[in-house]
């Protein structure tokens, strides 16, 4: 029986399995933007499949989704207390992160709200409401808050950075109430929380989320206008499999190979393309994290080789499997030499150790 990794382990497993997740879910845009999930496959097995491969900067960058889930947790790793401080500090970060995307293929949405971001005076991390802002971007980056804010009685300050980093690009609910659900999963790993409760969890924050909205008093009206497209398309996904009650185990369908997930997938997506929005995106990677157990292989040919969204979908599951499961059954050729795998392991130990040390303190924001 495999020996159960330690917690700090785990965070580690989370970060830099994120970045694995992502690289190949992406390989240089040629999978990200294949629309088949069997060819994909194809292309898999002809390179000698996941244990043949050799994941390094040149032939296998990791894209947007990791160098902006690296401005997040860096920004995180400050250890400023919740706050406009630490918003702003994020938007440095963002800003930041947005000069190292060639060849990353970043998401319009994000390039276009980035370039108006200010660091420098209050409330610059704000901008208008977007009801057409539902994209995964703000989704893709947010995993990491969970590890910053992992405890349940953290819940405030979770729901509080998820929705203020995640509107900074993607101002609609639909785009970060995916912020919010991916550092959620990542809280309830952490925690130790059955995989098949973790949608019903989510069920009972979104109220939570609406309240802190209407609480700041930004967009009110249009944010409760555009509210319940997320939440009516994850009731009908926990439905369909079974998991709405939190304690049922998950149903999938008897044949459900790449081609019948690529039909799944983008029958939850908004515009066909499965894991590009705000709600599919953790919809997918948490269906492949439900579905794969303790097989990184599975999670890898269920959250990484499909013809959607792949690589958003791969940094999801990708980091929610390594913060159960670590990253021991993870062969060594796929992280030793993936690309900010240093960052991404530094942010891991900041992020444990602001969480889970005795001594822990925020920094003076004065």
């Amino acid at each position: 029986m495999a020996e159960v990794p330690s917690l700090s382990e785990r965070y580690k497993a989370a970060m830099v399995l994120s970045g694995v997740g992502d690289a190949v879910g992406y390989r240089s845009g040629s999978w990200e933007f294949n629309f088949v999930g069997a060819d994909i496959y194809k292309e898999l097995k002809a390179l000698g499949g996941l244990k043949k491969l050799k994941i390094n900067k040149k032939d296998w960058p990791v894209s947007d989704d990791t160098v902006l889930h690296l401005a997040t947790g860096e920004a995180l790793a400050s250890g400023l207390e919740v706050g406009e401080k630490l918003f702003l500090e994020i938007a440095f970060h963002y800003v930041r992160g947005m000069r190292d995307m060639s060849g990353r293929a970043p998401g319009g949405t994000t390039q276009r709200s980035v370039s108006i971001l200010s660091t420098k005076q209050p409330k610059t991390h704000i901008i208008p409401f977007n009801k057409r802002g539902g994209g995964c971007g703000a989704a893709m980056r947010a995993m990491c808050i969970g590890l910053r804010y992992p405890e349940p009685d953290q819940l405030s300050e979770l729901i509080s950075v998820a929705v203020e980093s995640g509107r900074m690009t993607h101002n609609v609910p639909v785009g970060y109430l995916g912020s919010v659900a991916c550092a959620l999963f990542t809280s309830y790993a952490i925690q130790a929380k059955q995989i098949n409760e973790w949608g019903c969890g989510l069920m009972a924050v979104i109220p939570k989320v609406l309240e802190y909205v209407v609480e700041v008093g930004r967009d009110v009206k249009q944010n409760k206008d555009h509210w319940s497209y997320f939440v009516d398309k994850w009731k009908g996904y926990l439905e369909t499999r079974g998991i709405a009650d939190g304690t049922s185990l998950p149903a999938f369908p008897k044949e459900f190979g790449f081609t019948e997930r690529d039909q799944f997938y983008k029958s939850l997506s908004h515009s066909g393309w499965g894991g590009s929005s705000g709600h599919d995106a953790p919809m997918i990677a948490y269906d492949a994290l439900l579905g794969a157990g303790a097989s990184w292989e599975e999670l890898c040919h269920r959250g990484m080789i499909h013809g959607g969204d792949s690589d958003s979908t791969g940094v999801m599951a990708a980091c929610w499997w390594g913060a159960i499961y670590g990253m021991d059954d993870v062969p060594a050729n796929l992280y030793e030499k993936l690309e900010y795998r240093e960052r991404l392991e530094k942010v891991a130990k900041q992020l444990y150790d602001l969480s889970h040390t005795k001594e822990q303190k925020t920094v003076d924001s004065k």
